[in-house]
């Protein structure tokens, strides 16, 4: 009578039967360990070098942050010092124009005359004189009234913002007013040369020159 086949594929399984106890845990130990190193290697350790990438980039980044803070710090500077000296140039420039503005000059004295409540007596321009750097407009004023109008028309003249210089002042003989003979009621004439200034031509050039540029490399 024919003996039955034996069953194929179950000497592995039958082996790993007979195994004892630690055999067993040290193969399931063993396939634990291979698996712990996959996926470290599979995984952690790419997780290392994007870590240790976005490190380098967070390194660049705050580099440039630092750059473009300093940037715009300076060019905060120079525009404050920008509007800082624009402003000076104005001020300078309404000090001491570069046209004449005799007109402007002899409006501004009338209306402080008046608004001090001077009579004037003589408004006459003089012609223009060089000096170095810049050129004298004088005016010579006749004017006549009270010691504290004529007093009240030199201090408003000091605050205008063009240049004007008060000289040769001559005080007349004072007078009794026609009104009263009170002492508030003393009239003085007076005469001065009211002096403006202006820019000569090649101080004007001068100051309408760009600057020189700074050469490569420098």
């Amino acid at each position: 009578m024919a003996k039955p086949a034996k069953k194929q594929g179950t000497g592995a399984g039958e082996s790993f039967a007979r195994l004892p106890a630690a055999g067993k845990a040290g193969i399931g130990i063993g396939l634990i360990a291979v698996l712990v190193a996959g996926y470290y290697f599979a995984l952690h350790l790419s997780l290392d070098e994007e870590l240790e990438s976005a490190v380098a980039q967070h390194g660049q980044l705050r580099q440039r942050m630092t750059r473009a803070q300093a940037q715009n710090a300076e060019y905060l500077r120079l525009r404050i010092e920008l509007e800082q000296r624009q402003g000076l140039d104005q001020a300078n420039l309404r000090a001491l124009p570069a046209e004449a503005e005799t007109a402007s000059f002899l409006q501004d004295l009338n209306r402080l005359a008046e608004l001090s409540g001077l009579d004037i007596r003589l408004v006459e321009p003089r012609p223009e004189e060089s000096a170095e750097h810049y050129l004298r407009l004088p005016v010579r004023l006749q004017l006549r009234g009270k010691y504290h109008q004529i007093a009240r028309f030199f201090y408003n003249v000091s605050r205008l913002d063009r240049l004007i210089s008060m000289e040769n002042i001559q005080l007349g003989q004072p007078q009794r007013s026609a009104r009263e003979a009170q002492v508030d009621e003393v009239i003085i004439s007076v005469e001065v040369l009211a002096t403006t200034f202006r820019r000569t031509p090649s101080a004007e050039a001068q100051a309408a020159a760009p600057a020189a540029q700074p050469r490569a490399g420098t």
